[in-house]
């Protein structure tokens, strides 16, 4: 009796472990395309968390007010990803032309500012396509207390599927250039790293690094960075460290240092830095140049 026992508890011991082994496959490595998006939401919740405190609010000034004359563009609607609409400020080539140059905002959204550094950068470049992607659809912030609003409701997903949209708006055989300032430069990057194989050149004024290594090792383009030293956010620790992080990705990372602060590059910031704000320029339109 004990042995028919014995025998039978086996038995379901091992029908319960081969039940659990067929209904619980092996976990799989993830693939690149996981690594873009999987993995973006973790750099953007760092943002959101730094971006909801007092020091970070402070070295934002409100923005002197400015109003574009004579756009060159116009404002445009495209299909996101998931099939909404989403909106940007597109300056077309006068030549058809698959290069396209995308413009990310700052934290106070799409204003008239981003459309003029989208209509400089259009002039200084020849026959390329530039959109200022609106990634608060249609919301612009006047202060740190709007933007800081702006910032905590802006969801990952919609951010992604906007740009996403920009993509698929550009065509398939899009070469996709990107350049941002703050949180425009951190999704300078992170487009860059959605655009896949498309991407051909990322700048990036400040903003928060990608830390994701084996993310960072799905780039398909080189980056170049202008950073402060003075900056807290990012501060000068966090840029070596970016520098490091891409070395060991394999990938190319040009970084400019300045003796400047967060927002060095802007007009409306009071603490606007020509000297700094000119070079910086100057050597993001000849990397975009020599990569077109």
């Amino acid at each position: 009796m004990k042995k028919l026992i014995a025998l039978t508890f086996a038995a379901f011991c091992t029908a319960a472990f081969l039940s659990y082994s067929y209904r619980t496959p092996a976990p799989q490595p993830l693939t690149p395309e996981c690594y873009v998006s999987c993995f973006t939401s973790e750099i953007m919740n760092q943002f959101k968390a730094e971006a909801s405190t007092t020091s970070f609010a402070m070295m934002h000034d409100n923005p002197i007010p400015y109003v574009i004359e004579d756009p060159l563009g116009k404002n445009i609607s495209f299909k996101a990803a998931d099939g909404s609409n989403a909106m940007g400020y597109e300056i077309r080539s006068k030549k058809k032309s698959n290069k396209w140059l995308f413009v990310i905002q700052e934290w106070w959204g799409l204003n008239d500012y981003i459309k003029k550094e989208s209509e400089t950068y259009y002039n200084d470049l020849e026959d390329v396509n530039v959109i200022a992607l609106d990634l608060y659809d249609g919301k612009i912030a006047a202060t740190a207390d709007s933007a800081m609003k702006l910032i905590q409701s802006a969801k990952t997903e919609r951010l992604e599927s906007i740009i996403k949209g920009a993509i698929a708006y550009a065509g398939t055989d899009a070469k996709i250039y990107t350049v941002g300032w703050c949180f425009g430069g951190m999704w300078s990057l992170q487009s860059a790293l959605l655009a896949g194989k498309q991407a051909a050149g990322c700048i990036m004024f400040y903003g928060r690094p990608e830390n994701n290594i084996e993310k960072l090792k799905t780039l398909n383009c080189d980056v170049i960075g202008f950073f402060g030293n003075k900056d807290r956010s990012p501060s000068p620790e966090v840029v070596n460290k970016f520098e490091s992080d891409m070395q060991a990705a394999g990938k190319k990372l040009i970084a400019n240092k300045y003796d400047a602060g967060h927002g060095f590059a802007n007009p409306s910031n009071p603490v606007f830095n020509k000297e700094a704000a000119t070079d910086a320029h100057e050597k993001a339109v000849a990397f975009l140049k020599e990569r077109m």
